[in-house]
């Protein structure tokens, strides 16, 4: 695809002229400690090629993108049955919103936020000590990417644990109302550090590949999930994937997409290609503001769309 290769040169060199990149997560000291003028992108088609421009190759902290993969293994665990813990619904709220959980009592809205995600890890925890569960999913992540040197930062992990007294909260929350089995503090350690692992546009788009081709790996033809587990899960992150900005992400962009406030998105084209991108400058929902203006332009310059004949 020499069209799809030009394209991602345009948009980096685009990426690197333009001024409004937005901010930085402060809220998590060491995400505020990035260069918000980093600028990555890639893509990896079902037919095999890997394609990259600017910064691609740097890790970064992927935060709530780690929940597409999560999300996977706690489907591959229990099953549907997970649906009774956790909604499909968008959220229409911030990401770590308590409010919602009081009116649905402690039911979070879906797996893509803050408390969705809490009660994946608890799930994940199930006949596992924490150092085990996140073990499974750093093991499940890089055996996607293909690669073992994908790594959890300690230091985001402890950074998260130190300031994070509102996912505490959600936590505590639905353990009240009996949704986590195991302590609060359990399932947030592992909530933490599978948020925490740092991986760049590559290996990120390697690893979301089998979400774009029927819920296989394209390199070998090995079934990660099936067909219809796949499709599941990439209209929870067309539909959830970017909290309150999920709406008009899918409004602008058209294709499945989850976000994380490192300032990645893993975004699926069905059939055709995984793609990473990694602005950490936030928008006001908490998501990349140049990755999802790049992914935009690359969906109308390829005319690629979920809504699409």
């Amino acid at each position: 695809m020499p069209e799809l290769e030009q394209a991602l040169t345009e948009i980096a060199a685009e990426m690197a002229e333009r001024t409004d990149r937005g901010d930085v997560a402060t809220y998590i000291p060491q995400l505020g400690k990035v260069d918000p003028k980093k600028f990555g992108i890639a893509a990896v088609t079902n037919d095999g090629r890997v394609l990259v421009a600017g910064d691609a190759d740097e890790p970064f902290s992927i935060q709530s993108i780690s929940k597409v993969f999560t999300l996977t293994l706690a489907l591959g665990n229990v099953g549907d049955a997970l649906w009774q813990r956790v909604g499909r619904e968008p959220s229409g709220n911030p990401f770590n919103s308590i409010v919602q959980l009081e009116h649905e009592n402690g039911i979070p809205r879906n797996p893509f936020i803050n408390a969705g995600a809490i009660v994946i890890s608890d799930i994940l925890l199930a006949g596992h000590q924490p150092r085990e569960a996140i073990g499974e999913i750093l093991r499940f992540i890089q055996f996607l990417a293909d690669d073992e040197t994908i790594i959890i930062d300690r230091e985001v992990a402890a950074s998260e644990r130190a300031t994070g007294f509102r996912n505490l909260a959600l936590a505590n929350y639905m353990k009240s109302f009996g949704n986590l089995n195991h302590a609060p503090d359990l399932a947030l350690g592992v909530y933490f550090h599978h948020c925490a692992i740092a991986m760049s546009c590559r290996q990120l788009a390697v690893a979301g590949r089998f979400l774009a081709n029927g819920g296989k790996n394209p390199a070998t033809g090995h079934s990660v999930v099936s067909a219809e587990r796949a499709r599941r899960i990439g209209a929870m992150m067309l539909t959830c994937g970017h909290y309150d900005g999920s709406g008009d992400f899918a409004f602008r962009v058209g294709i499945p997409g989850k976000s994380g406030v490192g300032g990645g998105i893993l975004a699926i084209v069905p059939g055709v290609a995984s793609l990473a991108v990694w602005s950490p400058g936030l928008n006001a929902n908490g998501n990349s503001r140049l990755g999802s203006i790049a992914l935009e332009r690359l969906a109308k310059m390829m005319n690629w769309s979920v809504f699409a004949p």
